[in-house]
């Protein structure tokens, strides 16, 4: 008897000290307001100022371009549009979410050849275009690309078929991208356009775009 007692305290021991595993966490910067953030954890929306947390996730800083996260004792650093997870296998799943903006636009972050630039989401324009003012200020050599016309909103303009070398939005990077440069400042902001979208998949609802790419 005494011994069954004592199994069974040694049996609660054991139960007491084995280890919980962390419960995995998916998070995303959605918006980067100052000192604000707004975030997507679990699929569910919150909004931290720096200092709060939310389901182990603690806003340790707030910067223009990328929010530090203390996400369940372990420190990152996170760009808008980019969703990390606590498990480090790689999601079968890619997903990107890009919220509205005032303009009734879709704008995010992209890394375009390695360099960050600020894109538009343009479904109507067959290739990712980009003016020649940005290509230099991105290294981007266009002057040996294919010589051609395109249509701007002051008429007909020079502009150089070129191949990107890689196009990430949040994460999903795409190789070889199809691109034009327009000479001069035209268009103001770059264009994602479908040379980069049609390797996606795109669904919106309430003013927020969502693209997938499955691995």
């Amino acid at each position: 008897m005494q011994a069954i007692k004592v199994a069974h305290a040694l049996l609660g021991l054991l139960l007491l000290t084995l280890p919980v595993q962390a419960k995995a966490l998916s998070v995303q910067v959605l918006a980067i307001l100052g000192k604000t953030v707004v975030l997507v954890i679990d699929g569910q929306q919150q909004t931290l100022n720096v200092g709060e947390s939310v389901s182990d996730v603690t806003l340790v800083a707030a910067q223009p371009t990328a929010a530090t996260l203390d996400i369940a004792g372990e420190t990152r650093t996170v760009h808008p549009s980019q969703t990390i997870s606590t498990q480090f296998e790689a999601p079968r799943e890619q997903v990107v979410t890009i919220v509205r903006d005032a303009r009734l636009q879709y704008q995010t972050g992209a890394v375009i050849n390695g360099r960050r630039a600020q894109v538009i989401v343009d479904t109507g324009a067959n290739l990712v275009a980009l003016s020649s003012t940005q290509a230099r200020q991105m290294n981007i050599d266009y002057s040996s690309g294919r010589p051609s016309r395109v249509q701007t909103a002051s008429g007909l303009g020079e502009a150089y078929a070129i191949t990107l070398d890689t196009v990430s939005i949040g994460g999903i990077e795409i190789r070889n991208v199809p691109a034009t440069v327009v000479k001069g400042d035209y268009p103001d902001m770059i264009l994602l356009g479908m040379s980069y979208l049609r390797h996606v998949s795109m669904k919106e609802k309430d003013g927020v775009l969502s693209l997938f790419r499955t691995q």
